[in-house]
């Protein structure tokens, strides 16, 4: 059986470049259970024959679907759909949009939601003065209703209308009110769970978690968030591609 046959076609009347609709088959074929984790892809020149498309073109849209964490490459054995989530971090994306390119749902659980004033930590970190309001959120994220991760974010209080703005995805929020981060500064590392944050992840006292501490800007330089997320360390993969261009 042909592996389109499987997996589906490309629609007709998609204006979308060939690249991105052969990853969109994939994605599909991923979320819907065809593709399973640790199942190995088509060759490209498979892959090539079967949509009809060029070498250069299945490679560029493998690479994307390897960056984005969905796929992985292993030396000499091909490529697999990722057994763990992978967060690469030369992509600024939030929670939900990583999870929606892996083909999983997203969903949260809500610890609580406040608008407050800066703390002394926050005020450095955003550089707000003393008093400045801000937005606190604080939740529990969850990929296919699996608890992956627990999120704290800091929102400035100039970036949002209200702290009722946020529904399931901060920077779907951020991007409505023309706040979205475009660039970032990350600190990882690695913490044991304390039982409070065990409890909330599903995981023993003294799990393997990574904590990422991020802080956003704005295009005019302003600083936007100051999250820290706990991941539990059994669920996710950090990567980053490296070059010395």
């Amino acid at each position: 059986m042909a592996f389109s046959d499987e997996v589906g076609r490309f629609r007709e009347g998609n204006a979308a470049p060939l690249y991105l609709q052969l990853q969109q088959v994939i994605r599909e074929a991923i979320g819907g259970g065809i593709l399973k984790q640790g199942d190995a892809i088509p060759a490209e020149r498979d892959l090539a024959t079967e949509y009809d498309v060029s070498r250069i073109t299945v490679r560029k849209a493998i690479g994307g679907l390897v960056e984005d964490g969905l796929l992985t490459r292993r030396r000499g054995a091909g490529t697999f759909v990722a057994g763990r989530v992978e967060k690469s971090f030369s992509k600024l994306s939030s929670f939900s949009e990583d999870m929606a390119a892996r083909g999983k749902t997203a969903s949260s659980s809500w610890v609580s939601r406040v608008a407050s004033t800066v703390s002394p930590e926050e005020s450095m970190a955003l550089g707000l003065s003393p008093g400045a309001p801000v937005f606190r959120f604080q939740r529990i994220r969850h990929a296919d209703n699996e608890p992956m991760a627990l999120e704290m974010s800091t929102i400035a209080g100039y970036c949002l209308p209200s702290v009722e703005a946020v529904e399931d995805s901060l920077y779907t929020a951020l991007d409505k009110a023309g706040s979205r981060p475009v660039r970032a500064l990350q600190r990882l590392r690695a913490v044991p769970f304390g039982p409070e944050h065990a409890k909330m992840l599903g995981v023993e006292t003294g799990h393997a978690g990574l904590l990422i501490e991020r802080r956003g800007f704005r295009r005019d330089g302003r600083a936007v968030e100051f999250t820290r997320s706990y991941y539990r360390g059994d669920a996710y993969d950090f990567v980053a591609e490296l070059s010395d261009l």
